[in-house]
């Protein structure tokens, strides 16, 4: 077999003219030349070719049932004998014909189908994208920002912030977000940040992106004083839409707690409680019952 690439000398004697060659055509003198060299380097192993083979686990066979004992899988097709499971199919919650473990304990639990679904967004991530260039720290960061910076991938109900990577905070931030866990008002405010959690919607974050609301961390004052001013203030403006306010307990208490951060804990009075339906004791009343204990007297007695 004939060498891919001639070697220096087979080469000189390729180039090399005959001395007979008006006798011959270069092409015969090509391959005299050819032919005098030594068999070592004109054969090639050709037992390359049988060697050949997929690398292990590349190919793996498929599973050919109903070719009888021969086919590896048994003259049943790994079926069994006789039975429901070799004549139909049965279902997988199935339990051999005895009453369903489901029709005993009955169902416990349930699924919250109006459970708002919140994007998350890590603070190791939030440092990436500020590394990037991506969003600007020294001004306020909103949802519009998260979202148009693609750090969002989709509008949801709302946007959490996680704790993930809170040590990597080079820079102090203002952000405002749906909710915020302990971990990550940690890691804002040890940089000298501010974190705010204000209620949203999946519309109300739509309409900001597209330019028909505001967005204000401020809730919408009550009462009939505030008609009058906040009808004409909202005629002066080009948005149609202002931010939404929640409506439900669970999200008055959740941003009324200074502990979430939450834009309605302006609202709370000394001593009062986030929560709608109980109150936190006065200083003097705690002070009140710690004096009536130590002031009544023990009851003596012989047992």
């Amino acid at each position: 077999m004939v060498p891919r690439l001639l070697s220096s000398s087979l080469a000189a004697q390729c180039c090399r003219t005959p001395s007979n060659a008006s006798s011959f055509s270069p092409l015969a003198a090509l391959l005299a030349n050819l032919s005098l060299q030594p068999s070592s380097q004109q054969t090639r192993q050709a037992s390359v070719l049988s060697r050949l083979s997929n690398n292990p686990g590349a190919v793996k066979k498929r599973k050919r049932v109903g070719r009888g004992p021969s086919s590896g899988h048994g003259k049943t097709s790994g079926r069994g004998h006789k039975g429901q499971g070799q004549h139909g199919k049965v279902n997988p919650w199935f339990q051999g014909g005895q009453t369903p473990l489901i029709v005993q304990k009955g169902r416990h639990g349930f699924d919250n189908l109006r459970a708002p679904v919140m994007s998350e967004v890590n603070l190791d991530k939030l440092q990436s994208w500020i590394d990037q260039g991506r969003i600007d720290p020294t001004k306020r960061i909103t949802p519009k920002e998260l979202i148009e910076s693609r750090l969002v991938g989709s509008v949801r109900d709302g946007i959490k912030l996680l704790a993930r990577g809170k040590m990597s905070l080079k820079q102090p931030i203002d952000i405002v977000a749906s909710r915020a866990s302990a971990g990550a008002i940690e890691g804002i405010e040890r940089t000298g940040g501010k974190v705010l959690t204000r209620y949203y919607t999946k519309l109300s974050m739509r309409r900001l992106l597209s330019g028909e609301s505001v967005h204000t961390d401020l809730p919408l004052p009550q009462g009939k004083e505030y008609v009058e001013k906040i009808v004409d203030e909202a005629r002066k403006t080009r948005f149609r839409y202002r931010l939404p306010d929640p409506t439900s307990r669970e999200d008055i208490e959740y941003y009324r707690d200074p502990a979430h951060r939450g834009y309605l804990s302006h609202q709370l009075k000394e001593g009062e409680s986030p929560s709608l339906y109980f109150r936190v004791p006065s200083k003097e009343k705690v002070k009140k019952a710690e004096a009536e204990e130590v002031k009544k007297p023990k009851e003596e007695s012989m047992w």
